[in-house]
């Protein structure tokens, strides 16, 4: 296993060439855009740790919930969670119109830059659509609203292969004015984004990660070994962090972390301290958490209905999902109760996570 520093590094700066690719289609299609001059400077964020893919809070009529999207923003950041990931797939991207996925993400940079105490947590704008200059256009606006890097689905429904899922990360790294994370997910998007495909991609001055949510042990450990040290491997499911930090990866996009963010990051944390021990213990805790939350509906059906029973927002999701069938709802509950998540009654939370969501609740914007 490759040794790890107990510590982040700091943010790289790198100057590198770019090649800008573009087709007559995508010109037509697209507003104006600046081209990248050939050398650039390009910051990297450094990804480490537990970065929570946020769920976004409807009220009951379907409607945003501004309130409860700060509340929940407020809470991670108490909590220590090292990253914040709005307008993902746990945020129900699909169904969010452009301004609610722009106020979404402006809304968590805010956050984010309300405590000056702290270090300000990295914001990772989901961005990524099955439309190339879509993409790159949705990408410009999260870099203009003060996103840090920007998540990127490889693209769903059209079945692009290798060689056009390099030309659209491409597109988009070098247009979309920030550092992208390659977003893998072969079971929403019918491709695979290949072990060679992706390491010829870190090259690129702004892939600076991928969420890896293949499940493929081979390919992650291969992309783990042979990636740029400074280019991060991210799992994307809670139940493959400890796994993936094993074979040398840095962390998670969590969708466990809504409801668990202190623990998710200490999990991440024991793990690149080679604390195995630790991480294993927390690890083991919370399986049933991690399982529980993709069984009974698609994500985010079982974390939004986790999160309604522990009182931090309502479980209203938009069609065509639906809420958490009963049956479902039941074994959730008992779980979320083992793990001290809710009181035995149901529907109060019982642990730290109470007074952290209470004290985010009531906390004024300085």
């Amino acid at each position: 296993m490759t040794d790890r520093p107990a510590t982040d590094p700091p943010p790289v700066t790198t100057t590198a060439t770019t090649t800008v690719t573009t087709t007559p289609a995508t010109t037509e299609r697209r507003t104006p855009m600046t081209r990248l001059e050939r050398t650039t400077g390009t910051t990297r964020p450094a990804l480490r740790g537990a970065f929570t893919a946020l769920v976004t809070p409807f009220t009951p009529d379907g409607a945003l919930d501004e309130a409860a999207f700060r509340r929940l923003v407020r809470w991670q950041i108490l909590a220590g969670i090292d990253g914040l990931v709005p307008c993902g797939t746990t945020g129900e991207s699909p169904t969010l119109s452009t301004e609610e996925r722009e106020r979404l993400i402006a809304l968590a940079v805010e956050a984010a830059a309300e405590r000056p105490s702290r270090s300000r947590v990295t914001v990772i704008a989901g961005t990524g659509t099955n439309d190339t200059a879509a993409t790159i256009r949705a990408t410009r606006r999260a870099a203009a609203l003060g996103a840090d890097a920007a998540l990127v689905v490889a693209p769903y429904y059209n079945r692009p292969d290798q060689r056009m899922l390099e030309a659209h990360f491409r597109a988009v790294a070098d247009e979309g004015d920030l550092p992208i994370v390659v977003y893998n997910v072969p079971s929403r998007t019918a491709s695979n984004v290949e072990a060679d495909t992706f390491l010829r991609l870190a090259e690129h001055p702004r892939v600076i990660g991928v969420k890896e949510a293949s499940g493929n042990l081979d390919q992650i450990a291969r992309i783990c070994r042979d990636r740029p040290r400074d280019v991060a491997v991210l799992a994307g499911d809670d139940a493959w962090t400890l796994a993936v930090m094993v074979m040398g990866g840095d962390g998670v996009i969590s969708v466990a972390s809504n409801e668990i963010p202190g623990e998710m990051t200490a999990l991440c944390a024991a793990a690149r301290a080679g604390d195995w021990e630790q991480a294993r213990r927390i690890h083991e805790r919370w399986l049933p958490l991690f399982r529980a939350n993709f069984a009974g509906g698609p994500n985010p059906v079982p974390v939004k209905a986790a999160m309604a029973l522990m009182g931090l927002m309502s479980d209203t999701v938009r069609l065509p999902l639906l809420p958490l069938a009963d049956e479902a709802r039941d074994r959730l509950l008992a779980i979320l109760r083992d793990g001290g998540l809710v009181e035995a009654g149901g529907g109060r939370i019982a642990t730290a996570a109470g007074r952290l969501a209470e004290t985010a609740r009531t906390e004024v914007v300085a």
